[in-house]
């Protein structure tokens, strides 16, 4: 049987995808940061009706609407309506989490996923950055803080989702590379200073 290129790069698309990638992060961080922590399933909860469980039935609701032509929402301009809805979704949840008296990497994980999103809508407005690349490396740099050097294997797995993005024709390689040094410079960078590690 020929090995299929094109179902390979969807696979891959899907199995590193902001929606899979984001709650896994954070399923790691306070599972095994702070499983500890009595209040760590609320925790969980928060993180994922914000990165998981809203961004979901977003895609389901505007694809089904018409809002958005696919699940992955190729085009550009179909993408303001989603980012403005997941900035409402993480101030909101940073607000939620912040009454649990968290961790303070916790909060910051809200926070600047909320700050973030406003920086990749207002690029979007003109260019089309990759969100797969933005939320995986930005993720890496989060297990990187709570976890140390060991995280930094993830990054590996960069060049293969690049090249799915690029052979899918969801992006070129400066919408991929910009998304992945950005994402995880900047969420290092906050979360460093939010934290004082």
């Amino acid at each position: 049987m020929q090995f299929d290129l094109h179902r390979f790069a969807n696979f891959i698309s899907w199995v590193i995808n902001p929606i899979v990638v984001a709650p896994a992060a954070y399923f790691a961080i306070v599972m095994l940061g702070y499983g500890h922590d009595t209040h760590r399933l609320s925790y969980l909860g928060v993180l994922f009706f914000a990165s998981t469980i809203v961004p979901m039935f977003l895609i389901l609701g505007l694809k089904k609407s018409g809002k958005v032509s696919d699940y992955n929402i190729t085009f550009r301009e179909q993408r303001f309506l989603p980012l403005l809805v997941l900035i409402a979704v993480n101030a909101l949840g940073y607000e939620f989490m912040a009454q649990l008296h968290p961790p303070k990497l916790l909060t910051g994980i809200l926070l600047f996923n909320a700050v973030n999103t406003v920086f990749i809508l207002l690029i979007t407005l003109q260019w089309k950055i990759s969100i797969h690349l933005f939320t995986f490396s930005s993720s890496v740099a989060l297990l990187f803080i709570q976890f140390g050097s060991v995280a930094l294997w993830l990054l590996l797995l960069v060049p293969v989702l690049v090249w799915s993005r690029i052979f899918l024709k969801a992006h070129n390689f400066m919408q991929t590379f910009v998304g992945g040094v950005v994402g995880f410079a900047v969420m290092f960078a906050e979360l460093k200073w939010w934290t004082g590690l």
